[in-house]
């Protein structure tokens, strides 16, 4: 079947295309209208690498936040932050631990002004070792009542001596083939490579340091859920296909593989058995979300979902992103426009009171 882009927004159903690709999305937004009428401006000050304003900063998004009385301001990372501005809300995706401490120092001399994300709960992220430890405490709650059963791949640490990793993987249990992935996520393009070791030898071609996981057969198909604040969004994406285990003999060595989400941009069509099709349910999605942006302190990540192959309702959270490509999540324009404009009239309600 052909997917079709759904996004559901507050239960209304409407198509959404991007790029030529079709994809099946739902989005419950508690966004702001935007028939409201908006008393003032606000001032976003954005701090963000050149890839990143490239693919956010769209004409399209924009025009549209220009239009609810968003002013985009870049930030000069050369001057004192706080002899610019004034702003309502600071966006920043930049690495480095002094630009860090520069927005953490401003953050708490300002905090009227709402810092997208502060930077101390953005570094638990970038560690996967640390992510994958705080998903497991979320994995362990029981959604039973959600429709779903969240779980996490069995993983492991290497951290250094790639000749004691087969050893390693020995003693920790884990079973072949195994995705490993770096353990560090700097925004570099050699922090997202992604391989995948069919044999034991193979496992000390690796690079150190670096997690390694189960990999866990899923019908070719993964799900983004992108959070904008309260707003969720799911889109489809095409993912490593399954391993047939009976012939995993048959398979030696490590293969790279290329960003799933750049192997997504190539999928125009797809017949797919609805087992694997179907989105993971709403209410499941809601009590995860909410229960790692309380413990991340985050309003801005994105989380890669998997439904193991064969099964309805068993779920595995793979990996999770601060500020995501927003870019390639349907109508983003929108969600994070009207996202922006309630963070700054939340504050300005508190002020009045």
């Amino acid at each position: 079947m052909r997917l079709d882009g759904v996004e559901i927004k507050e239960i209304e159903y409407e198509e959404e295309t991007e790029g030529g690709e079709e994809m099946n999305s739902v989005s419950n937004s508690d966004s702001l209208s935007t028939n409201l009428g908006f008393s003032r401006q606000v001032v976003v000050g954005y701090a963000l690498t050149t890839k990143k304003r490239q693919s956010f900063l769209q004409p399209k998004f924009e025009v549209i936040a220009r239009n609810k009385g968003i002013i985009l301001v870049p930030i000069d990372q050369h001057r004192p932050l706080a002899d610019q501005g004034p702003f309502d809300i600071v966006l920043h995706k930049l690495l480095g631990n002094e630009w860090s401490q520069v927005l953490e120092d401003f953050r708490l001399k300002h905090p009227d002004v709402m810092v997208l994300d502060p930077p101390y709960a953005i570094q638990c992220v970038r560690n996967r070792q640390n992510r994958q430890s705080m998903l497991e405490d979320v994995a362990a709650l029981d959604l039973a009542d959600s429709y779903g059963r969240v779980c996490v791949p069995k993983q492991l640490v290497i951290e250094k001596d790639p000749t004691l990793i087969p050893a390693e993987v020995a003693n920790a249990g884990l079973k072949l083939p195994l995705v490993s992935k770096p353990l560090f996520v700097d925004g570099s393009a050699k922090s997202h490579e992604l391989f995948l070791a069919y044999d034991n030898v193979s496992l000390s071609k690796l690079e150190p340091p670096l997690i390694l996981q189960e990999f866990v057969n899923h019908g070719g198909v993964m799900f983004k859920v992108y959070v904008v604040g309260n707003s969720i969004t799911v889109v489809r994406r095409f993912s490593l296909p399954d391993v047939c285990k009976r012939e995993l003999s048959k398979y030696a060595g490590v293969f790279q593989f290329p960003r799933v989400s750049c192997a997504a941009a190539s999928a125009d069509e797809a017949d797919l058995d609805p087992g694997v099709a179907e989105l993971p349910p709403r209410p499941m999605l809601e009590r995860l979300v909410g229960e790692l942006r309380r413990r991340m302190g985050l309003q801005l990540f994105n989380i890669d979902i998997i439904r193991e192959h064969g099964t309805r309702d068993l779920f595995y959270v793979i990996d999770i992103n601060y500020f995501p490509g927003y870019g390639k999540m349907p109508g983003y324009e929108n969600i994070f426009a009207d996202f922006l404009v309630g963070l700054a009239d939340s504050k300005q309600r508190k002020q009045l009171h």
